[in-house]
């Protein structure tokens, strides 16, 4: 059964509900990046990018390493592996619930024909 209430999944969904911050995941699922690299294609400060990064490193989406004056940041893709557990038992409640209405207007089309 898929967990229904669970303060980091809370996270992670409510991270991921900014395209901003998915956009920051996809290029960190090229590698690495500092801050700046990650601010560097939106028309943000240095310090809105931060407080991006930090809504993504407390989901744990993120893991940042200081290196003198750079914060380098890891995509953690743990918490997206437990993201998908969970929409995948929705995908799979809609497959079943879109097999029946198949049936279902195979069916009704079958009985026009009929008549």
């Amino acid at each position: 059964m898929v967990e229904q209430s669970s303060p980091e999944l809370d996270r992670v969904f409510g991270a991921l509900s900014d395209p901003t911050r998915r956009a920051m995941l996809r290029r960190l699922a090229g590698g690495t990046r500092t801050v700046g690299e990650l601010a560097e294609p939106f028309a943000m400060s240095f310090a809105a990018a931060a407080k991006h990064v930090k809504v993504l490193e407390l989901a744990g989406l993120l893991s940042r390493t200081i290196e003198g004056r750079s914060h380098r940041c890891r995509i953690e893709a743990g918490p997206l592996a437990a993201a998908d557990r969970w929409l995948a038992y929705y995908e799979r409640f809609w497959s079943l619930r879109l097999d029946d209405l198949e049936r279902a207007l195979t069916r009704n089309a079958a009985k026009r024909r009929r008549k």
